[in-house]
């Protein structure tokens, strides 16, 4: 297991962050910008970015925010790792780290949605393995024939 520091994200980390995007194929790494900018110009107060740190440099990076509209819950709307640091133990840390903190914050509960694709199934069964559970399923959400699956685990 790769032991890694977890810290908030930085505007230096941004580049960093891209590239773990872009090893994860989730989506165009160009939407970091649009994505992290009201965390860094801290106009988003209770979103928390993250990044686990090898040797100063980021290997995996987490967002999540508060789900609007609701009391004490938090949506996971985005972790990944490195590609060449992938299956050591890191985006388990990275979770831990999440949920220890969220829970020492007062948040109850906190969501996590992925795709039901074949592409995805070692992403549920990570969450699977950390004790989510399967909550909803929602059929073509993201597009024809691609599914929205729903995890939740309690902070409490």
């Amino acid at each position: 297991m790769n032991t890694v520091h977890i810290v908030p994200a930085s505007k230096e980390d941004v580049a960093s962050i891209k590239k773990i995007i872009d090893s994860s194929e989730l989506f165009p790494s160009e939407l970091i910008d649009d994505m992290i900018a009201s965390y860094l110009d801290k106009t988003a107060p209770h979103e928390i970015w993250l990044t686990a740190k090898r040797k100063d440099i980021a290997v995996a990076v987490a967002f999540c925010a508060p789900e609007p509209m609701t009391q004490g819950t938090y949506n996971l709307y985005m972790i990944a790792v490195e590609k060449e640091f992938r299956h050591n133990g890191i985006g388990s840390q990275l979770m831990s780290f999440i949920e220890e903190k969220l829970a020492t914050e007062g948040v109850r509960l906190l969501i996590v949605e992925t795709a039901g694709t074949d592409q995805l199934i070692l992403t549920r069964d990570f969450y699977d393995k950390l004790n989510y559970e399967r909550v909803g399923y929602i059929p073509n959400f993201y597009s024809e024939g691609e599914d929205k699956v729903i995890f939740s685990k309690s902070l409490v």
